[in-house]
């Protein structure tokens, strides 16, 4: 494949660079360089790279020697990826977006880091993130904030927008990022890239701040094509002895041949339960479902009663304050407000859930994983929404969705299901709005059936139709 005018290296996915450098049509050096340049070129308009790894030339030519000598090359030798800046990365600054923590440097990987550089891949970059990953947009007191590469008018997202905006625009061809609530998915979603949230315990968080709370933080690939998702994610899933929840990842993985079984069942809905949503994005769901109809997929709209009945983000909202109080506070303890953003002050005045409410939102949290679960006995999967709107403008706090005026906070009301569950899902994108702006759709499976809903997203990139998937900057 070679690079064109409409189709520059930059913009090659991981999946076509791996096989390049492996059949010594690409250079790794060259990769990198490249990568480089337009970092280069392009960051100072969308300020998603926050730290440059100095090491990237240096490793990416000893890549290029082990495929000169015939070494045997991981499934990602010689791309380059890029990681947000809450995930440490040995020797390079890891300063999760706060003054605080400013000149910060780890001395070892996290374990999600350790694990792509294994399979060969290249750290070129940190990105950009709100303070502590604690917001959906992408600003802060340290490194700023972020601007969307189809619009800089408009936010890519949070807390995982700096590695959105770096894959969307070509500075990355692949990164990891982390989710609270809606984190790689929202993202991905607001600057038209495909990101994936496992089942939780799938993939470990150690070497991940903050690790609380535990039961809902996530960390997942990020990428252009679905391809690169599942390439990323055969490398990066396995137990970790330091991360408990990753006893999910023991798990039988084995990857399936879905052609081989009845056809696929998928229910479709973007509501009742999921929150108010633009007429835009409801249309694009349906265009998804229908798509997988027309290739003789079974597919019908369907609801899941539990979350009518308990409002999965007011349900997260009572538990995760409670419990990541804590570890802001001991973050910021002795620190002046003027170097705390706004959202870790606002978080650390909201007022303590009562106990009785903490338990009784455990106990929601519970039968919202027992409808879904119940759901998954008759489906594969569920197609719904990401966010409710496009890529919004930066500093909004509240939303006229459908005529409905919501703070914005709801913005995450169709992820946080899949945090509480620790169900797994994909954000992919399938429209465009009527300003040019991507739209994304999510494809949540049952826990562990990854590669089950990544066959489905790559039914779906085949079928979809959608012009210019890359901003023009």
């Amino acid at each position: 494949m070679q690079s064109t005018k409409d189709n520059p290296l930059f913009f090659f996915d991981a999946y076509t660079l791996a096989k390049l450098v492996k059949t010594k049509q690409l250079s790794p050096v060259e990769i990198v360089r490249t990568h480089l340049e337009r970092i280069e070129a392009i960051n100072p308009k969308i300020n998603a790279i926050v730290q440059i790894a100095d090491t990237a030339i240096e490793t990416a030519q000893k890549a290029e020697d082990a495929v000169m000598k015939g070494e045997k090359l991981g499934a990602l030798h010689g791309v380059p990826f890029t990681a947000k800046d809450s995930i440490d990365t040995a020797k390079v600054l890891t300063q999760r977006g706060s003054p605080i923590f400013q000149g910060r440097l780890p001395v070892q990987d996290a374990t999600s880091v350790a694990r792509l550089k294994n399979a060969g891949g290249i750290l070129l970059a940190k990105t950009n993130l709100p303070e502590f990953s604690y917001w959906i947009e992408s600003d802060n007191l340290l490194t700023g904030r972020t601007n969307n590469p189809w619009d800089i008018t408009k936010t890519p997202g949070g807390s995982s927008g700096g590695e959105s905006a770096a894959i969307a625009s070509g500075m990355s061809p692949l990164g990891l990022g982390t989710d609270l609530a809606i984190s790689v998915r929202g993202p991905a979603a607001q600057t038209g890239i495909s990101s994936l949230k496992a089942t939780l315990g799938r993939i470990p968080m150690t070497g991940i701040w903050p690790r609380t709370p535990r039961k809902f933080w996530n960390v997942g690939p990020m990428a252009r094509s679905i391809r690169d998702l599942e390439l990323a994610y055969n490398d990066l899933l396995g137990p970790d002895p330091q991360d408990g929840n990753t006893i999910n990842a023991l798990v039988n993985i084995k990857k399936e041949n879905f052609s081989k079984f009845q056809p696929l069942r998928i229910g479709w809905m973007t509501g009742p339960g999921l929150g108010p949503v633009d007429k835009e994005v409801k249309s694009v769901v349906k265009q998804a479902a229908e798509a997988l109809q027309s290739i003789g997929v079974y597919v019908e709209e369907v609801n899941i009663p539990a979350l009518e009945k308990d409002f999965a983000l007011e349900v997260f909202n009572e538990l995760h304050v409670m419990e990541m109080k804590p570890e802001f506070r001991k973050a910021t303890a002795g620190f002046p407000p003027e170097k705390i953003y706004k959202m870790a002050q606002t978080m650390l005045s909201a007022p303590d859930t009562s106990i009785e409410d903490y338990v009784e939102a455990g106990h929601a949290a519970e039968r919202i994983k027992d409808g879904y679960w119940e759901f998954f006995q008759k489906y594969d999967a569920i197609i719904t929404q990401v966010l409710p709107i496009p890529a919004y403008a930066h500093g909004m706090e509240t939303f006229n969705i459908d005529g409905q005026i919501v703070d914005a906070t709801y913005i995450q009301a169709a992820t946080v299901p899949l945090n509480l569950t620790g169900l797994p899902g994909i954000s992919m994108r399938f429209g465009t709005s009527r300003e040019g702006l991507p739209i994304n759709i999510q494809i949540v499976g049952s826990w562990n059936q990854e590669y089950k809903i990544l066959h489905i997203a790559s039914l779906l990139e085949n079928l979809r139709s959608v012009p210019n998937l890359h901003p023009d900057l």
